[in-house]
């Protein structure tokens, strides 16, 4: 699903974001490059721990590519420190633009001021950090909080408000992590009867994911469970194989609701192992090269634009995988 920028832009004004901002501003310290120059941008990616990730990157790339914008991408495995060490070498190489999806939320304050005082324009992508809206033009990306609001109401509704859940969070201190669980248990305030009884990080992959599962059906609080909250779909995708594996049926004697909308994700639905996944698109590269552009050429841009997403269930799965694009 691509969307216009202009489109984004418009319902960045109705859509109440992560960071709550609807503030205008300019690029910090403008941009250096000039007309006819061809535009440099520095990407740190989180890296590739789940099949979102991957599609989030391709779209970046293919869309730098398409559009003829010189990007200089680095994959930081998952580690802070790779991705400070990239955006102090982006700061050398004077990018025009510099753009990265922060692996956790504190720790930037230090390296987004190096950025600000060399005049390069930062652009957030899929992931906010804990930093004042003056260090960064734009954040563009999903409302993590009410992903995990949708993820609750459709799961409070498929159990008769009655359920004892397991839940498999994702990176600890990672927006999404925080930000999902949060809107979670928001809802879950509503429905006495309704517990989360056991939560652990399964750190968004599908390895992280089995394993935790594993671990939750040797309790025996984990095996009075009915349900599943997944933070990702790579991490209930592990789980299910760890639940078929103690013997049980996924989707049946436990239903799981999970987040990111992946192809993985509806293929299970359509097995019937999977009962709901909560979109989180990462084709956001259109959105964040027209937002590059925009800086580039010295226009306004709002602080928070919020990517358009749905919610998908067994009932819609069959008809919806062929339109899966990651």
């Amino acid at each position: 699903m691509k969307l216009a920028f202009g489109i984004a832009l418009a319902a960045s004004v109705l859509v109440v974001g992560c960071s709550g901002s609807k503030q205008e501003g300019a690029a910090p310290g403008g941009s250096s490059s000039k007309p006819g120059k061809k535009i440099v941008v520095g990407f740190s990616q989180i890296g590739a721990e789940s099949g979102w990730r991957t599609a989030n990157t391709e779209s970046i790339k293919s869309e730098a590519a398409k559009r003829g914008i010189e990007l200089r991408f680095s994959d930081a495995q998952q580690k802070q420190e790779n991705q400070i060490k990239a955006l102090r070498s982006f700061i050398a190489q004077k990018v025009d633009v510099i753009m990265f999806s922060p692996v956790v939320e504190a720790g930037w304050g230090p390296v987004m001021q190096e950025i600000k005082d060399a005049g390069i324009p930062v652009i957030v992508a899929d992931r906010r950090p804990d930093v004042s809206e003056d260090m960064y033009v734009t954040f563009i990306g999903s409302d993590f909080v009410e992903e995990g609001r949708r993820a609750a109401r459709w799961l409070a509704k498929k159990m008769n408000g009655k359920a004892t859940i397991l839940e498999l969070q994702g990176t600890p201190g990672s927006a999404p992590a925080i930000d999902r669980k949060k809107g979670f248990e928001e809802v879950l305030k509503d429905y006495p009867g309704m517990k989360i009884v056991l939560s652990q990080s399964g750190d968004f992959t599908r390895a992280g994911g089995k394993q935790a599962m594993e671990a939750f059906l040797k309790s025996p609080v984990g095996r009075t469970a009915n349900a599943l909250f997944a933070h990702n779909d790579d991490m209930a995708l592990g789980a299910i194989q760890a639940i078929e594996e103690a013997g049980l049926k996924p989707g049946k004697d436990i239903v799981i609701v999970s987040i990111d909308g992946v192809r993985g994700a509806f293929e299970a639905m359509v097995a019937g192992k999977l009962n709901c996944t909560v979109e989180c698109n990462p084709i956001i590269g259109p959105q964040l090269f027209d937002a590059v552009e925009a800086v580039v050429a010295g226009k306004q841009l709002p602080k928070r634009i919020v990517v358009e997403e749905g919610v998908y269930d067994q009932s819609v799965a069959a008809k919806e995988l062929p339109n899966r694009k990651y």
